[in-house]
């Protein structure tokens, strides 16, 4: 189907179309990108194991399809196994968040672990060979095709194509802050495409931010069956009584329709958030935020590590980089400021220097022309900027020498932004919360803009990623820094 001069592999989501015809199309492209995702992990991992399979097999040819053939039939089967039982193919999981690449990683781990009792209970010596070599080759392949296609996914959500066509309920505030978040965000997959209101009644008669109301919050399961919404997305308004809720719940059985129901709470999700059913009344259980405990150790061990790779990786470019520097202005090729670090203490952070000496001491004189958000200071165009200087924060390379930062301990790879000690002063207990973790290199604030945030949402999100860090958030968080670093998104 061609739409927007590409050749779309999937049809096209258009969502509600006001005529009264189901949107059946949402439903085909989801299940057709699932078996695409399907396809794509069966042939990976056939790929690698066929290849490693191959390539150590015929050192023993004799017994290849004795013990070869068996194993590699096996290690497939298990993996292929553990991705159906993790639900890893799960619609609701896959091409957008960490949880994908969780469940991705879990089943992995689960194959891992029943090859090992199963070569321990077969007394095999091929074994490790699978285990060490061959899953961690196939979880590599897996991961970057997933990627790949969710790179697609996202670039027709961007167009218009693969959303899914939602019929939002609530207030007109909630609902309208849903719509804006939608807009601004559109790789998630959702577009509002009808209201439903307490009165039935928009900010402007029969229309909320463009998109049209078309009933009460009584009417909610009579428009999903007459027009085919994917996703009831219920917003938080007085009309949502628990019986209402349950009500709605049930009038949608039988539809096509998701229901999703916004709680009233601080912006907390992921791995804390929970689901119980106490004396037959559902909570929503919020665990602690992971501080300590063998998770952070693992972190900080991938931390240290990592920082040792990378500039053993980057120390040519990093020794080029300071010669450049010296070469363009008067000073030294690094700069040094007091950040403020984990629980309040202060250290010493390391940067390549990019502007002029004495530019501390003349940011007084410019402080008319702050651009920066909230209690940030920033200029898009600011004269104490070296030539060199402009190049390496459009890049992020002036930040390298925060590797040392980590691996020394005051620093992580992902993390909230290390920020001023007058910065600190100024905060007030919430934003205080952002110190209860290391600040990191890199974090939800480098890959969603920098500095052309706004302050809220910069602080936002800090305090998201403080509440639900996982290895996993991480991960993604590393990965997508790359594109935004090429971009040059916000950096200035």
């Amino acid at each position: 189907m061609r739409q927007g001069g590409t050749v779309s592999p999937f049809p096209s989501a258009r969502g509600h179309l006001g005529n009264g015809t189901s949107n059946q199309p949402a439903n085909d492209w989801e299940q057709r990108y699932r078996r695409t995702v399907i396809l794509g992990d069966t042939v990976a991992t056939a790929f690698v194991v066929a290849a490693i399979g191959n390539f150590f097999g015929v050192r023993d040819a004799a017994n290849w399809h004795e013990k070869w053939g068996i194993l590699a039939f096996c290690t497939e089967l298990l993996v292929l196994g553990s991705l159906a039982v993790s639900r890893a193919w799960a619609p609701a999981v896959l091409g957008q968040g960490a949880e994908e690449f969780r469940r991705l990683g879990r089943s992995l781990f689960m194959a891992v672990v029943v090859l090992a009792l199963g070569g321990i209970a077969l007394t095999s010596r091929n074994i490790k060979l699978w285990i060490f070599v061959a899953v961690p080759a196939i979880a590599l392949t897996t991961m970057v095709q997933r990627y790949v296609l969710r790179l697609w996914l996202h670039r027709q959500r961007k167009e218009g194509r693969c959303l899914r066509p939602v019929l939002a309920a609530g207030s007109r505030a909630t609902v309208r802050d849903l719509i804006t978040r939608t807009r601004k965000f559109p790789h998630l997959g959702w577009r509002i495409d009808a209201v439903c209101t307490t009165d039935g009644l928009g900010l402007h008669g029969d229309r909320l931010d463009g998109v049209p109301v078309v009933g009460r919050l009584a009417d909610v399961a009579d428009h999903v069956r007459v027009d085919g919404y994917r996703v009831v997305a219920v917003t938080p308004d007085p009309h949502w009584t628990p019986d209402r809720l349950q009500r709605l719940a049930w009038n949608l059985e039988g539809s096509d329709a998701e229901m999703v129901v916004a709680p009233v709470l601080m912006e907390v999700a992921g791995p804390r958030l929970h689901v119980d059913a106490v004396l037959g009344i559902p909570l929503l259980r919020v665990s602690m935020p992971t501080f300590t405990g063998g998770r952070r150790a693992v972190k900080e061990v991938v931390d240290r590590l990592g920082a040792a790779v990378l500039l053993l990786l980057f120390a040519p470019l990093m020794v080029c980089v300071g010669l450049l520097v010296v070469l363009d202005s008067r000073g030294g090729a690094f700069y040094r400021q007091r950040r403020v670090g984990k629980d309040g203490r202060e250290f010493t952070i390391w940067k390549f220097r990019t502007m002029v000496v004495g530019a501390d001491r003349a940011r007084a004189e410019l402080a008319d022309r702050n651009e920066g958000a909230g209690l940030l200071f920033k200029l898009r165009r600011d004269p104490r900027v070296t030539r060199v200087g402009s190049v390496l924060r459009r890049y992020s390379i002036d930040e390298l020498p925060q590797l040392f930062n980590v691996l020394t301990g005051s620093m992580s790879l992902v993390g909230p932004r290390p920020p001023l000690p007058e910065e600190c002063a100024a905060y007030g207990p919430d934003i205080r919360r952002r110190l209860l973790v290391k600040p990191g290199l890199t974090g939800l604030w480098q890959i969603s803009g920098r500095s052309d945030l706004s302050w809220e949402e910069a602080v936002r999100l800090d305090l998201r990623y403080v509440e639900d860090w996982s290895l996993a958030l991480d991960t993604v968080i590393l990965w997508k820094t790359l594109r935004a670093v090429l971009y040059g998104q916000g950096a200035y």
